[in-house]
């Protein structure tokens, strides 16, 4: 099996972050948001990892590269035509054989086994509370029986949520290349939905597929309400002398911290610094120092430093506010 992650994006809602890192790279729980995406697929033993790049694709290759032993290829990504011409740009590096597509900006619970071994072709999807935000897939007698982009009247509650298995990809290239060639976007984008809505009026049965859990990092809110959920699922940290935690907190080993309130729903990165400090529902990245700040609700870069300060702070990296 052979794997496309498109990762090219810019990551426009989370500036000042993504002016700095890849949005891909952020970390969630301790770890890249790519990691939490890559991480499961180790079980499927994939043959190749075909990450689609662009903005600071450098930094993505050099994370994958040092971190996973995987064989992985790197296609640059030239025009930001949508999610569809990203998917045709990692066809292209492959002749035959099954194929899932996974999306770097989303993070999905669910067993890859089970999912790739529920048919020829299978799209993931979740139940939602308003489906007029969301692609949503018609389902008729087990199949997917059409694609609806944000819906008016939706006729279902099932959206996509960004992982696509193709037994054969074949029918999905030449989708591709019919919407490339006589130039059809939605949205002024070649989209991916419009080649599988192709796909389904030829004849191809997808399954769908509800995941146990989809966790958006698109945003500052969504990235912490994220973090949150993954936090859960660690294990804790005990105590830190002179100091309170509040579960749940990821605090890594190479972080000091001092006569500090941490918690709930903290991320402390590696070789942070913090001291008489209370923080809560935060995220705080690598090398930053944090003294006599009170802060929530906060998404704090690397290298930051951040003294006397009481509130909710949104800084990218090698930012500095101190109010002494």
């Amino acid at each position: 099996m052979k794997v496309v992650i498109p990762v090219a994006g810019v990551g426009t809602r989370l500036k000042p972050h993504t002016h700095t890192v890849p949005k891909s790279l952020l970390e969630i729980a301790g770890k890249p948001i790519l990691s939490h995406i890559l991480d499961p697929l180790k079980k499927l033993n994939p043959s190749e990892v075909i990450f689609v790049i662009g903005y600071k694709g450098d930094q993505i290759r050099d994370f994958v590269k040092s971190k996973y032993k995987f064989k992985s290829i790197f296609v640059e990504q030239d025009r930001l035509l949508g999610l569809g011409y990203a998917v045709r740009l990692a066809l292209a590096e492959i002749s035959r054989g099954d194929l899932l597509v996974i999306l770097g900006d989303t993070i999905v619970e669910s067993d890859l086994k089970k999912f790739t071994n529920a048919g020829e072709f299978v799209l993931g999807v979740k139940t939602v509370d308003d489906p007029k935000r969301f692609g949503i897939a018609a389902v008729k007698g087990g199949y997917v029986s059409k694609l609806l982009e944000k819906p008016k009247n939706p006729s279902g509650n099932l959206a996509l949520i960004g992982l696509y298995y193709f037994k054969k990809i074949d029918s999905l290239k030449s989708e591709l290349d019919k919407l490339i060639k006589s130039g059809t976007r939605t949205k002024g984008e070649i989209q991916l939905t419009d080649a599988l809505q192709g796909m389904i009026e030829n004849g191809a049965k997808f399954k769908p597929f509800e995941v146990a859990g989809w966790f958006d990092c698109g945003t500052k809110d969504a990235t912490l309400e994220t973090n949150r959920h993954f936090l859960n699922k660690l294990p804790q940290k005990k105590s830190i002398d002179g100091c309170k935690l509040v579960p749940p907190v990821y605090i890594s080993s190479s972080a000091k911290v001092e006569q500090s309130t941490i918690g709930p729903f903290v991320s402390v990165g590696d070789r942070v610094k913090i001291s008489d400090s209370n923080i809560a529902n935060s995220i705080i990245g690598k090398n930053t120092i944090m003294e006599k700040a009170k802060i929530e609700n906060s998404l704090v870069g690397q290298n930051v430093i951040v003294k006397s300060y009481s509130g909710i702070l949104n800084l990218g990296d090698n930012s500095e506010i101190c109010c002494c």
